[in-house]
């Protein structure tokens, strides 16, 4: 119950300043995309429910010759490379921590495709609401591992606190301003989860 007062608290006390951001990037966005500013996108939320997100679009809808979208990288936009970079593309999963689907501080909610590719463990990750940052964020964000990342999404249900979260809003701050972890090595954006080891030989037929 704290969390979510604090949450209220702060995306409501803001609102005024995140707002009037928001509006002339959805203004900028129009004008760039020549296309509605907003997508969105289904995502696993807690307990494993499927969420849907609002964000704001950093990519072009391009598809080579046999409709197929093209690599994120041929995508996405200056405008929507500077929009990732200080994340302002984040702006509207605020929406989402007002209905409540969504908190301040959490495990990412990472796309919904996902939810029968985990192991047990990885699934602990859905015990508590999705963030809009988290422990993994400020500890590498899309630049370390998806190993990397489920271990520090499940190292902070175990140890979610009060101060903990403090702590990694702050860190976010300075994570936004030195523009740390964007990306994935080769990557524009992150690297798409393929499953476990275990999951993939049980998809080919193997024990």
């Amino acid at each position: 119950m704290l969390k979510r007062i604090f949450d209220l608290i702060l995306v409501l006390g803001t609102l005024p300043i995140w707002s009037c951001i928001l509006i002339v990037a959805l203004f900028i966005t129009w004008i760039d995309l020549k296309s509605f500013p907003l997508f969105f996108q289904k995502r696993g939320g807690k307990d494993g429910k499927v969420i849907t997100i609002y964000k704001l679009k950093t990519m072009t809808d391009e598809r080579n010759e046999n409709g197929d979208l093209l690599e994120d990288k041929d995508r996405i936009t200056k405008i929507g490379s500077l929009f990732r970079k200080l994340s302002i593309d984040e702006l509207p999963s605020l929406v989402n921590i007002i209905k409540g689907d969504m908190s301040l501080v959490g495990p990412r909610p990472f796309l919904a495709e996902y939810l029968t590719l985990y192991s047990d463990e990885q699934k602990r990750r859905h015990k508590l609401l999705p963030g809009l940052t988290g422990w993994a964020q400020v500890n590498g964000r899309n630049a370390i591992s998806w190993d990397e990342k489920f271990a520090l999404d499940t190292w902070y249900v175990d140890n979610q606190s009060f101060w903990l979260d403090i702590k990694i809003l702050l860190k976010t701050v300075k994570k936004v301003v030195i523009k740390d972890g964007i990306s994935a090595d080769g990557e524009a954006t992150m690297s798409k989860f393929a499953g476990n080891d275990l999951q993939i030989l049980q998809d080919i037929g193997v024990s």
